[in-house]
């Protein structure tokens, strides 16, 4: 059983270029879909869509996980919820859930993500504000349990 993700995306729709020649959604947009519910979350850190061109800092990626576990088709209405896990003021640790619209879990993400300076790019400090905005969040989310796909190593399950 999945716990309520402290913060929930708006609703997204699978769209038909996506699909696979497997009539399901490609591996690809699990990590679109991902991204997007991410990017809302972490508007409310302070890293929105001008944060890059006005503060000249970023996020990059540095590891994100996917587990698939229940396939995803052309038209079905998703949610991205989002939990802040750690930060240590220069990189952060998150986790992820998607849902379909009737309640079942499609696919859980987890990831690091890295603050940037543009002007390096290198990684850097968060500015005052935002440390205050990811702190807030960061105390809000613990709590909430760390899901138990949370650190999981890959394996392939024997048996």
């Amino acid at each position: 059983m999945q716990h309520q993700p402290p913060f929930m995306s708006s609703e997204m729709e699978v769209l038909p270029e996506w699909i696979d020649y497997n009539g399901h959604l490609n591996m690809a947009y699990y990590n679109v879909l991902f991204d997007r519910g991410a990017d809302q979350a972490f508007e409310l850190m302070g890293f929105g869509p001008d944060y890059a061109a006005t503060r000249k800092h970023t996020t990059y990626s540095a590891d994100f996980r996917v587990r698939y576990l229940q396939e995803l088709h052309v038209g079905a209405k998703v949610k991205v919820g989002f939990q802040l896990l750690d930060s240590d003021g220069r990189k952060f640790h998150f986790c992820q859930w998607l849902f379909h619209q009737d309640g079942w879990l499609s696919a859980t993400g987890e990831g690091i993500g890295l603050h940037i300076d543009m002007s390096g790019p290198k990684v850097a400090p968060y500015p005052d504000d935002v440390a205050a905005k990811v702190q807030a969040m960061l105390k809000d989310h613990s709590a909430s349990p760390v899901p138990d796909f949370v650190g999981k190593p890959m394996t392939i399950r024997k048996g």
